[in-house]
């Protein structure tokens, strides 16, 4: 599957998420995902509420337009961003 799929009103990005890393934020690509830094444990969904929130500030829109989609329990994710098509998203995260 490729990095971003979608269509004109979302995007689907896979995501390799590391958790309990010393600061959140986005790396860059890793392999076919884009890698992003979690200060959160993956406890009780803590990562993913983290995940949530950066990639929300970095693409400039609310929680709520982001989504986990698989992989709510894995490091490796599907996460869906409504109200972007895949080459805003490419466009705004600069990749």
């Amino acid at each position: 599957m490729p990095l971003l799929t979608g269509g004109p009103d979302h995007t689907d990005l896979l995501v390799r998420a590391q958790p309990r890393a010393g600061r959140p934020g986005i790396v860059g690509l890793y392999g076919d995902s884009l890698k992003v830094r979690l200060a959160a444990p993956p406890v009780e969904g803590a990562a993913n509420q983290e995940l949530v929130k950066v990639l929300a500030k970095a693409l400039g829109i609310p929680g709520s337009s982001v989504e986990v989609i698989r992989g709510a329990s894995a490091r490796d994710k599907l996460v869906r961003i409504h109200g972007l098509s895949p080459n805003d998203t490419r466009e705004r995260l600069g990749i």
